[in-house]
C-alpha cells in the first residue's frame, strides 16, 4: 500500500511530538527539519523489506511500526517503534539494509527523510548523531529484553508487556490490533493469542473485540506484565533527559 503524502508540505510543531526530534537543539532541529516531509502511515504499509535498500528514515509522531523477523517456521516481532524513535537504524549505522521487515502495526503519521539526506545531516552535527546513537542503544536494549522475555516469562506477562508498549505509543486507550499482529508480537500461533488476551480481558484489564483493544485498567495491566516493560520504558525516558 503506498504512503499517502500530506499537502502542502509544512514542517510544523507536530514534528516535535516525536521524542527524538523534540530533544534536539534548535540548530539541529533546523538542520534536519528542512529535509523532512510529512506522511501518513496506513495500516500494513511496508516501509522496507528484508534485505532491500532503505530509502527513507521515518520519525513516527503517532501509531506504531513493527520490526518483524521471518524464518521458514514463522514470523515474530523483535521491536516496536513509535513516537520515541526512528525507523531505519541501519542508515544511522552506515548500513543500507537489514534482515527485518518494517511494517505499520497501528496507523498514524510520521516525518521522513531520504537516507542520503539523513547521512548528510548526521555527518554535519556531532550532537545530533550522539542523540540518535543513544536511541539506537535503547532500541538494542528493547530487542535484547524481548529475547529474554520470550524465553523466561509467561505468555500472559508477555502479552501484557506488548500491549503496554503499544499503548504508550498511541493516542487514547483504544487501538486496532489484530490477532495476526499479536501473534507476531508474542511469537505464538493465534489460538495461544486468544487464550492470553482472554485471560487479561477476564481480569478486567482490557477489552478485546474484532481486532480492537481497549485498555480499561492500566494499573492492572502493568501489574500483570513482567519487569521487562519497566526496563524498556525507563530506557526511553532517559532519551529526554
Amino acid at each position: 500500500m503506498p504512503l499517502r503524502m500530506k499537502s502542502p508540505l509544512r514542517i510544523v510543531r507536530a514534528a516535535q511530538t516525536n521524542m527524538l526530534l523534540a530533544a534536539l537543539s534548535r540548530d539541529d532541529f533546523a538542520l534536519i527539519s528542512a529535509r523532512l516531509e510529512p506522511v501518513e502511515l496506513a495500516l500494513r504499509t511496508v516501509l522496507y523489506e528484508p534485505g532491500a535498500e532503505i530509502g527513507h528514515v521515518y520519525f513516527p509522531t503517532t501509531g506504531c511500526v513493527s520490526m518483524i523477523h521471518s524464518t521458514a517456521e514463522g514470523s515474530v516481532e523483535v521491536a516496536t517503534i513509535g513516537l520515541e524513535g526512528l525507523v531505519g537504524i541501519p542508515v544511522l549505522l552506515r548500513g543500507t539494509s537489514e534482515p527485518t521487515q518494517a511494517l505499520v502495526q497501528v496507523e498514524g503519521e510520521a516525518y521522513r527523510i531520504t537516507s542520503s539526506d539523513f547521512r548528510m545531516v548526521v555527518a554535519a552535527s556531532e550532537h545530533l548523531e550522539r542523540a540518535f546513537l543513544r536511541y539506537a542503544l535503547a532500541l538494542f536494549n528493547q530487542v535484547a529484553r524481548s529475547v529474554a522475555c520470550n524465553r523466561l516469562h509467561s505468555l500472559e506477562e508477555r502479552c501484557a508487556r506488548w500491549l503496554l508498549i503499544t499503548h504508550d505509543r498511541v493516542d487514547g486507550d483504544q487501538f486496532k490490533l489484530t490477532q495476526e499482529f499479536l501473534s507476531y508480537m508474542l511469537g505464538v500461533h493465534r489460538p495461544a493469542v486468544t487464550l492470553a488476551a482472554g485471560a487479561l480481558q477476564s481480569a478486567g484489564f482490557i477489552k478485546y473485540s474484532r481486532g480492537v483493544i481497549t485498555v480499561t485498567d492500566r494499573a492492572g495491566l502493568e501489574g500483570a506484565s513482567c519487569g521487562c516493560y519497566e526496563g524498556t520504558r525507563d530506557d526511553y525516558a532517559l532519551l529526554a533527559s
